[in-house]
């Protein structure tokens, strides 16, 4: 008994012994300023789904301030599990099924990293990094589909969309071995998810729109905000969280970094500016609901370009971003579909814009690294490439949310009864009121 008991303390002091050495083996690797940037970049990522929930929630009637907001916030919950669980793998593991999803098992439940170090990072903060932009992709979609759908439907909704669009475009795009990835002579050009994020939710966006059809009394019936004020501060804080989201996608803390932060705040201000001109020459008057929307067109566009274009490049996509937008949200009132808040007409074409116009904007610094390293790269090539992946996504996109409209509608139910919809999400979903006021 003494023997044994002595074999087992020597056998544990050998371990702890090991240990220390394998974290100061692994710790020695890390980039303290890099990891600390990176930590920064993932919850101000996390903050803009908060910000998205005010800037959604403002937007609706009363009656459905909660159910709105609650779209958004469940993304945190569910999402959250199921990129641990399986998406991290989906996207970031190997190929398989001829490139179209990857998967890793070491990256199955995160099991397989938790010593491992990439580029000077901790993978664990590189998992969490992307996972957030897992999170509020989806719930972008959400403002397509407010104060008509069921909450169980929605989450059933978002899983698969996750599932079956989110992961595989993620793979193609931005895993070491994605068909995009590898596209061309320098491979597709998209820092932070124009594909990924903005074109694939304002697609999906469109296609459960048309699904689901209009909301009782559009267009005929005034929806108005019912608090603007929370809008506006949920625009600033997505304009917060965007540094986060396009700075720290460079994944270093240095030149790139600085750069796309820039760039950011240009066609951000770009945006807003061209809005603000252009409501000025159509109402003789600017507009809070213009000016955050100025914002987010220009945030959009950027996205996907702000690694590669110089300053006026940037100036040049907020201006034409908001131009575009503006555009595609007055053929919206024409054509009478009910994308409640202009998940399509903004994040969708902005985006769209951003993929395609970069080509021709990339800075001569970025150009001549890549024909360096890959060989006769035109803008024209690249052009070919980024319509490529544009067109791609467009099709996963409408194409995959058309099935599992169909599914979710078939299974759990998607669209909301009349009764329920008259009512409001709050009361009748979750048995709350936002503000303490029973009113549509």
């Amino acid at each position: 008994m003494v023997s044994k008991f002595s074999r087992i303390i020597l056998i544990g002091s050998e371990w702890l012994v090991g240990v220390p050495q394998l974290v100061l083996a692994a710790e020695s690797l890390i980039d303290t300023g890099t990891t600390a940037w990176m930590l920064t970049s993932t919850a101000l990522v996390l903050l803009m789904v908060p910000g998205l929930a005010m800037f959604y929630g403002g937007l609706v009637r009363t009656k459905n301030v909660l159910g709105t907001m609650m779209h958004s916030f469940v993304a945190m919950a569910l999402i959250g599990v199921l990129w641990m669980v399986c998406g991290y793998s989906l996207a970031f593991g190997k190929s398989i099924w001829g490139g179209f999803v990857g998967w890793s098992n070491d990256y199955f439940f995160l099991k397989g990293i938790d010593e491992a170090v990439v580029n000077g990072v901790p993978e664990y903060v590189l998992a969490m990094f992307q996972g957030k932009f897992a999170i509020i992709t989806p719930a972008l979609i959400s403002g397509a589909l407010a104060e008509r759908v069921y909450f169980r439907g929605y989450c059933l909704f978002i899983t698969l969309w996750f599932l079956f669009i989110y992961c595989p475009l993620c793979h193609w795009v931005w895993a070491s071995d994605g068909w995009l990835f590898n596209s061309g002579a320098a491979g597709i050009i998209d820092l932070a998810g124009g594909l990924v994020i903005h074109v694939s939710a304002g697609v999906s966006a469109l296609v459960v729109a048309l699904f689901l059809g209009k909301r009782k009394g559009y267009p005929k019936t005034t929806m108005q905000p019912n608090n603007l004020v929370m809008t506006m501060m949920g625009a600033g804080l997505l304009w917060v969280g965007w540094f986060g989201f396009n700075a720290g996608s460079t994944v270093q803390s240095g030149l790139d970094t600085a750069r796309a932060l820039t760039m950011t705040q240009i066609s951000a201000a770009s945006g807003a500016l061209t809005w603000m001109v252009i409501e000025a020459l159509v109402f003789k008057k600017a507009t809070s609901l213009g000016f955050v929307s100025g914002i987010l067109a220009g945030l959009v566009v950027i996205t996907p370009a702000a690694g590669v274009v110089l300053p006026y490049g940037a100036l040049i996509l907020g201006a034409a971003s908001s131009l575009a937008c503006y555009t595609a949200l007055t053929l919206k009132a024409r054509l009478g579909y009910d994308d409640s808040l202009d998940c399509f007409g903004i994040h969708g074409v902005g985006s769209g814009l951003g993929i395609l116009l970069l080509s021709f904007l990339v800075r001569e610094s970025w150009m001549q690294k890549a024909s360096g390293a890959a060989g006769g790269w035109t803008a024209m090539n690249q052009f070919l490439v980024q319509l490529t992946g544009l067109i791609s996504t467009i099709g996963l996109a409408a194409v995959g949310t058309l099935m599992i409209c169909a599914i979710v509608e078939k299974t759990v139910r998607f669209r909301i009864d009349g009764e329920k919809e008259v009512v409001g999400l709050d009361q009748s979903l979750h048995g709350e009121h936002g503000y303490g006021l029973i009113s549509s």
